[in-house]
Order: structure tokens, then C-alpha cells, then sequence
């Protein structure tokens, strides 16, 4: 592969640059797992949308700019290098919005891709439920047909900021009678419909940052279906494949954090090297985030020759929830004690949010299909061995 930017792409990164110098927030924004931090974020996703820098890989007539992969991860490296807020809308921009492209219809491409883009409206997942969680096929929620509504009962949980969402999008049983992955439909719900209740649950870090829906009589257009009646196990498949593959997480999300980690270690070298697996540990993750970078690369590669990413997205899920996890233990290894102090302790110096990125590290072998069950993947449909 050849690894030299063509000259477009050296002028995308500059004007990329440039224009997140002039227009970065003067002061850091909220968290979003509060309502003051998700309406601050949302504003910032729509300064980047008006500079067509939302969804730079999307079509023009649908909110993007038309770029190609390969000039997606170049503003990802510029995103992430230049501090930028983190990306708010997520779940519909990096994971609905592709399984639109792939299995909408016209109307439902043209409805909701551009105002995705916009963040004018916020998306949430309606995946797991108290007993289906990493088995998504045990899903137990209804979706009845009822004329040209569904009908929608049932309870979804661990939705990523569900509370302040406009709208969700997940698998409901449509068929009564089925079994497993047969009977599903992939629908997308509106929060504010009557009949929908939803409760905030704490993070670890004693935010609202996930929450549990629950539906009661809830009527849903059948236009707001995804693909065909009872097809929702598939759609829900490709879906789950940009969410453990390249889209949401990016090469450059792992690179920015090892950097910092580089200039903790420097500032801390004196004490650090006292354990010299520490100065191990930090040249490890540099050689797994650029490892991670060149395999995005490949893959892009690929996928513009017209290939597809199938099983091997479990790899890659595997790589950066690991990888994330190893960064900021070995932040915390340096800090030492003072890596358990709150933002808001006094005697607490900037650590770039070690302990926060600490925190949410360590859900990343769980979400997006646990990291077990993304081996028994791997093991089966890459490797051909025998079913656990």
C-alpha cells in the first residue's frame, strides 16, 4: 500500500487544521452525560455540520462532504490531535447512519441522515435488555403489527445517553412465536412518543450516562422499520460490525491518548522508572495504537477495492477496547495515588482526565458484544473450529 497522501488529501488535512484552530471552544465543554454538557456538545456538532465537517464521509445532498475513507481518517487524526470535544451523537451518526445507508429506503435516508448529521437529532440505542444483554438474540421486547403501527412493549437497558436523546433505534420480536434470531425488526423509536418511560442509571463516574427504556403500548409507524419485517437480525449484524470495526472507533482516538501518556511518563520519569515495566508498558500501547493505525489503513484499503469487512471487525473490537484499557492503566501506574483524586480536588493538577478515561475503559470488553463472545467469533467463523 502505498502510504503517501495525494496532494487533495494533504490540502483536506490543512484545511481541516486551520479551520479547527480558528473555531475549537475557548474553554472545555461539559461532560455530556449532563443536559448543560449534551446541549454544549450539540451546538459543537452543529458548528461542525454548517463547516461540512460533520460527517465528512457521508454524500452531499445527505449532510457530508463526499470524502473517502481514507480522508475520514485523515480528519480523525486532525479531530483527535487537535483536543477536540468528543463526538456527542455517536450512535446515530457512526452506527445508525451507515446501516441507513445500507438497508433504508429513499424517503428514510432523506428524512433522517441530514438532520443526523446536524445533530438536530440525538440518537440513542435500544439493544440490550435485563436478560438479553451480550445475547441479543434472546430478545424478549414485542413490536405487533397493528395496521401501518407497531405496537411496542417490553424494557431495553444500557442505552448511552438515553435520557437526553430525541430518538432510539433497536431489535423488537415482531413475530410473537419466534425463537432467537428469527421474528426481529430493527425499528427506530421516538422518546418523546406516549407510552415511553425512561430512568436514568449512574456511571461509574456518577453520571447520567446510561438509562433504561420501557414501553408500554408504544405505536411506532411501519414506516419507521429498517429493512424488511422480521430481517432485523441481519441489519442488527451490520450494524454491530461498524460498531466493533473501524467507525467508532478510530486509529487516531488511541493515538492522541498515548501521546499524553508519553509526556505524563516524561514528567513523571523519575518516579516511574523506579518500576522499569512501566516504561515497558507505555512503549507497548505506542506500538499497539500505531499497529492499530496501519491495520485501519489496510482496511481501508480493502474495502476500496470493493471488499467487505465480515468477521474480522471482531479483531479489531478486540484491539481497541484492550488497547484502551492498557493506556490509561498505565497512566494510572504512573500517577500512583494521585491518580485516584476527583477533578474537583484541590490538590488535583491537570492529568487529562486519566481517571475518567480510566473509568469508561473499562466497559470497553463489554459494549459492543463482550470481548468473550467476540473470540467465539473469531474462533469460528475466521478460524473454523468446533462451537464452544
Amino acid at each position: 500500500m502505498d502510504l503517501n497522501y495525494t496532494p487533495r488529501q494533504q490540502a483536506f488535512r490543512q484545511e481541516v487544521r486551520a479551520w479547527l484552530k480558528d473555531n475549537l471552544p475557548a474553554q472545555k465543554l461539559a461532560s455530556y452525560d449532563t443536559r448543560e454538557g449534551f446541549e454544549q456538545h450539540r451546538e459543537w456538532e452543529r458548528k461542525l455540520f454548517d463547516a461540512r465537517l460533520s460527517m465528512v464521509m457521508w454524500p452531499e445532498e445527505l449532510g457530508g462532504r463526499g470524502c473517502d475513507l481514507t480522508e475520514w481518517l485523515i480528519f480523525e487524526e486532525e479531530y483527535y490531535a487537535a483536543d477536540a470535544p468528543m463526538r456527542v451523537n455517536q450512535n446515530g451518526q457512526l452506527l445508525l447512519g451507515p446501516t441507513l445507508m445500507e438497508f433504508g429506503t429513499e424517503a428514510q435516508k432523506k428524512r433522517f441522515l441530514p438532520r443526523m448529521a446536524a445533530s438536530d437529532d440525538m440518537w440513542a440505542q435500544a439493544w440490550s435488555e435485563p436478560n438479553a444483554g451480550s445475547d441479543m438474540a434472546a430478545i424478549s421486547s414485542k413490536a405487533i403489527r397493528d395496521g401501518d403501527h407497531y405496537i411496542i412493549n417490553g424494557q431495553k437497558t444500557w442505552s448511552t445517553r438515553a435520557i437526553y436523546a430525541d430518538w432510539a433505534f433497536g431489535l423488537f420480536r415482531s413475530d410473537a412465536d419466534s425463537k432467537r434470531h428469527h421474528g426481529l425488526s430493527f425499528l427506530m423509536v421516538p422518546l418523546d412518543a406516549e407510552g415511553v418511560t425512561i430512568r436514568p442509571i449512574k456511571a461509574l463516574n456518577g453520571k447520567d450516562a446510561f438509562a433504561e427504556i420501557f414501553f408500554d403500548n408504544v405505536r411506532v409507524p411501519v414506516e419507521n422499520r429498517i429493512g424488511e419485517e422480521g430481517s432485523g437480525w441481519h441489519v442488527a449484524m451490520a450494524t454491530a460490525g461498524f460498531e466493533r470495526g473501524l467507525l467508532l472507533r478510530s486509529p487516531a482516538r488511541f493515538q492522541q491518548p498515548v501521546r499524553k501518556l508519553i509526556e505524563l511518563y516524561k514528567a513523571n520519569q523519575a518516579s516511574a522508572d523506579r518500576d522499569p515495566s512501566i516504561r515497558d508498558a507505555v512503549m507497548e500501547v505506542w506500538a499497539g495504537a500505531e499497529a492499530y493505525a496501519l491495520s485501519a489503513y489496510q482496511s481501508v484499503g480493502r474495502l476500496a477495492r470493493g471488499e467487505k469487512i465480515g468477521a474480522e471487525s471482531s479483531i479489531n473490537k478486540i484491539i481497541w477496547s484492550e488497547l484502551d484499557l492498557k493506556i490509561h492503566e498505565t497512566a494510572m501506574r504512573i500517577l500512583g495515588a494521585r491518580g485516584e483524586l476527583l477533578a474537583s480536588a484541590p490538590q488535583n493538577e491537570d492529568d487529562h482526565g486519566w481517571l475518567e478515561g480510566f473509568l469508561f475503559a473499562q466497559a470497553g470488553p463489554i459494549y459492543a458484544g463482550a470481548n468473550e463472545i467476540q473470540r467465539n467469533i473469531i474462533a469460528e467463523r475466521m478460524l473454523g473450529l468446533p462451537k464452544a
